[in-house]
């Protein structure tokens, strides 16, 4: 067994989304991680869905900061998925708007993400 499993999801606050927009974005985090999770790390992804499928959504300061973090997070080899919008209405196509990590253990998203605040 492993310990608590959440998936955090780091939003672009630079970018002024709507609220629907930044929702559609954090969804397609969302569902891109469970299946890639799904596919690849069954173990965390059975723990995750059993336990609530539990979400966290921060905010990051611009995509700099986000590429950082989807690096530092690739590293340890945590599940991580970039989204990059099609541009059809807020931002222009191939923006990068946000990305989900994990799921993955709490204990090892919180010392990647634990600084940056809710959004």
């Amino acid at each position: 067994m492993v310990g608590p499993v959440k998936l955090v999801i780091a939003v672009r606050r630079d970018l002024d989304m709507g609220k629907g927009k930044i929702a559609a974005q954090v969804a397609h985090a969302s569902v891109s991680c469970a299946l890639t999770a799904q596919r690849t790390d069954k173990k965390i992804f059975k723990e995750w869905i059993s336990g609530g499928q539990k979400k966290i959504v921060i905010k990051v300061d611009g995509e700099d900061q986000l590429r950082q973090l989807i690096g530092m997070a690739r590293e340890q080899g945590i599940i991580t998925e970039p989204i990059n919008d099609a541009g059809f209405t807020q931002v222009f196509p191939g923006t990068l708007t946000c990305a989900g990590i994990g799921p993955a253990e709490e204990s090892v998203l919180e010392p990647l993400t634990g600084k940056y605040p809710l959004l």
